[in-house]
C-alpha cells in the first residue's frame, strides 16, 4: 500500500472538554474514579473466575475474556487523557494517534464479538441443554475467542494502514480526548473516499453481523422459554441470560444514543461528550451487573 502521508506530521492537539483549570481538575477526578472502578471491578471478575473451579465453565470463560477486553478498552484512552490534564498538555504524537486508533478499534469490536459469542452460549444452554457440554466444549470455546481476536486484529490493522495513506494539511485539532477514526478521516485534506468505504463496510459487516446473531439467538431463547409450562421453569431459564441481556442492552442502547446525538448535532462538544458514553461509561457497570444478577458470583 502506497503511503500518502508526506506532510511530516509530528503531533495532533486533543482539545478534550474544557480549558478551565478548575473544571479540568473536576474532570480529572471523575475520569480517574471511573477508570479505577472499571479496572478493579473487571480484575476482580477475572480473579474470581480463575480462582474458583466451579466457575470454570464456558459462560465464565467468555466473561473473563470480556472483562479483560474492557480493561484494555478503557486503558487505550483514559490514561493518556489523565496524563495530558496532569501535564497541562494537549498533544499526542502522530504515531501515538495511529496506535490509539488501532487498539481502540480492536477492543471496541472485540467487545461486540464476545457479546455475540456469549449470546450463542446462552442459546445453546437454554435451547439445547442436554447437549450443552458436548457443543460448548473447551476446544470450541477457545476457537471462538481465538477467531474473534484474529478477525479484529486484521480489521484494526487494515483501518490503521488506511490511515497512513492520508495527508493532513493545516487542521490538527481533534475535538475529543482521544483519536477517533471517523473524525481523523474528516480532518484529512487528501482523498478519503476509499477510507470511508472501508470504514463503513467494516462497521456494517463486523457490527451489524454480530448484532444480527444476538437478535437471532435471543429470538430462539424467547421462543424456547415460552414453551416451558411452569412459571418457575421460565424464571430459571430467563435468569441464566439476564446478566448478559442487561449488558447487551446497555452496550447497544449507548451506541444508539451516541449515533443519534452525533446525527442530531454537529457540535464538537456534544460529540466529545457522547464519545464518553461508549469509551468509559459502558464498560464500567459490567462487573456490577454480573455480580449482582448472578448467584454464582454472589457466593464469592
Amino acid at each position: 500500500m502506497e503511503l500518502g502521508n508526506d506532510t511530516q506530521i509530528s503531533e495532533f492537539l486533543l482539545l478534550g472538554f474544557s480549558e478551565d483549570p478548575e473544571l479540568q481538575l473536576i474532570i480529572f477526578g471523575i475520569f480517574l474514579s471511573m477508570y479505577l472502578i472499571t479496572v478493579f471491578g473487571n480484575l476482580l471478575i477475572i480473579l474470581a473466575i480463575s480462582s474458583d473451579s466451579h466457575l470454570h465453565t464456558p459462560m465464565y470463560f467468555f466473561l473473563s475474556n470480556l472483562s479483560f477486553v474492557d480493561i484494555c478498552f478503557t486503558s487505550t484512552t483514559i490514561p493518556k487523557m489523565l496524563w495530558n490534564i496532569q501535564m497541562q498538555s494537549k498533544t499526542i504524537t502522530y504515531e501515538g494517534c495511529i496506535t490509539q486508533i488501532y487498539f481502540l478499534i480492536l477492543f471496541a469490536v472485540l467487545d461486540i464479538f464476545l457479546l455475540t459469542v456469549m449470546a450463542y452460549d446462552r442459546f445453546v444452554a437454554i435451547c439445547h441443554p442436554l447437549h450443552y457440554t458436548v457443543i460448548m466444549n473447551p476446544r470450541l470455546c477457545g476457537l471462538l475467542v481465538l477467531m474473534s481476536w484474529i478477525i479484529n486484529i486484521l480489521n484494526s490493522l487494515l483501518q490503521s494502514l488506511m490511515m497512513l495513506r492520508l495527508s493532513f494539511c493545516t487542521n490538527f485539532e481533534i475535538p475529543h480526548f482521544f483519536c477517533e477514526l471517523n473524525h481523523m478521516v474528516q480532518l484529512a485534506c487528501s482523498d478519503t473516499f476509499l477510507n470511508t468505504i472501508v470504514m463503513y463496510f467494516a462497521a456494517v459487516l463486523l457490527g451489524g453481523g454480530p448484532f444480527a446473531g444476538i437478535i437471532y439467538s435471543y429470538s430462539k431463547i424467547v421462543s424456547s422459554i415460552r414453551r416451558i409450562s411452569s412459571a418457575q421453569g421460565k424464571y430459571k431459564a430467563f435468569s441464566t441470560c439476564a446478566s448478559h441481556l442487561s449488558v447487551v442492552s446497555l452496550f447497544y442502547c449507548t451506541m444508539l444514543g451516541v449515533y443519534l446525538s452525533s446525527a442530531a448535532t454537529h457540535s464538537a462538544h456534544s460529540s466529545s461528550t457522547a464519545s464518553v458514553m461508549y469509551t468509559v461509561i459502558t464498560p464500567m457497570p459490567n462487573p456490577f451487573i454480573y455480580s449482582l444478577r448472578n448467584k454464582d458470583m454472589k457466593k464469592l
